[in-house]
């Protein structure tokens, strides 16, 4: 093969690669814009680069770092957006901010993208941009001026919000840290709830004379058991009902309690307790057994016990009552 040949074959090849990467540039656009081209010295300015490509071949943005020419700086850049257009093409955008503190016509140098095709690189630019930076215009004819002092601006809501939760807390902190010694001190819990009202003692008394009667456990041979529940229930109501320590003493010394205040009770149920404590004893002590009867006086005594001594309030509500319960009675019957 001549040499003349070969050289021909050699620009054919050239000239393919040479239209192939020239079609491929064409299919792919590289802009840059800037949103104002003549600003102030120190304003920033936005400039965003769009690239639109096939999405089968590959474009690499252009690596910047914190300058893009001598005179203008990058304050921040974002992230790159991908937006698919039609004809299987993409759409790619960065966005910079950019300032200068340098007055006078600056021009940013066109962005390079790497573009990668059948193993190949190459690359493709986009257009250069001219940013016009200017100073503060200057009355020369006024000669030298003061210096302004600093403007004070006003205090918003937002800046002494936290200031005043911080009180908030730093008062809340010691209000606790106080209230926690008192309390300490005083041998009490940090945090206490209301007390229950305490239920008057002739109604946990009647509540557990009734219980006792429908139980008739004296009727399942439980004979001393049943005395024992009936005094227990009458010692612990003359403790709540008197202030008597009843169920530390013993049936004379209740006797005796009674007897060194007569104004607590009337001698009718002072007889009824004479006849309920003794028998008691007798059952729980000396073995002794009661007859039939025997039972249902201890409980009808312990009733009338505690509905005579409970306190004057309630028997003259429950007095009044009844006598308005005849009252009705009488009526209809006439």
């Amino acid at each position: 093969m001549s040499k003349s040949m070969v050289i021909k074959k050699l620009l054919t090849v050239l000239l393919f690669v040479f239209v192939v990467f020239e079609m491929q540039a064409q299919r792919i656009k590289a802009i840059a814009r800037i949103d104002s081209t003549d600003v102030l010295i120190g304003d920033q300015m936005n400039i965003e680069l769009e690239l639109e490509k096939p999405k089968d071949i590959r474009v690499d943005f252009p690596e910047i770092g914190g300058t893009l020419s001598e005179y203008v700086e990058i304050i921040r850049k974002s992230g790159i957006d991908t937006a698919v257009l039609e004809d299987n093409k993409q759409k790619l955008l960065q966005k910079l901010v950019v300032t200068s503190f340098d007055s006078g016509a600056h021009r940013i140098p066109p962005f390079r993208f790497k573009m990668y095709y059948d193993g190949r690189i190459d690359s493709i630019e986009s257009n250069d941009l001219i940013i016009k930076v200017y100073t503060m215009p200057i009355d020369t004819t006024r000669g030298p001026t003061d210096i302004k002092m600093p403007y004070a601006a006003p205090v918003t809501l937002k800046e002494i919000l936290p200031w005043i939760f911080a009180i908030i807390l730093v008062a809340a902190s010691v209000f606790l840290i106080v209230y926690y010694i008192n309390r300490k001190k005083q041998n009490k819990p940090l945090f206490s709830f209301p007390a229950k009202p305490k239920v008057p003692a002739h109604i946990v008394a009647l509540r557990e004379l009734d219980r006792i009667k429908d139980e008739k456990i004296w009727q399942k041979d439980k004979i001393k058991e049943f005395y024992s529940q009936i005094t227990d229930v009458v010692r612990t109501y003359i403790e709540g009902r008197f202030g008597i320590p009843a169920m530390e003493q013993t049936s004379e010394e209740i006797f005796d309690s009674f007897a060194g205040n007569p104004a607590l009770v009337s001698d009718k149920a002072i007889e009824n307790l004479q006849q309920m404590l003794p028998l008691a004893d007798l059952v729980k002590f000396a073995k002794y057994q009661p007859l039939p009867d025997d039972h249902n006086l201890m409980l009808i005594n312990a009733y009338f016990f505690i509905n005579d001594t409970k306190p004057i309030e309630v028997n003259k509500v429950e007095k009044q009552q009844k006598s308005n319960d005849e009252e009705g009675q009488e009526v209809t019957l006439k």
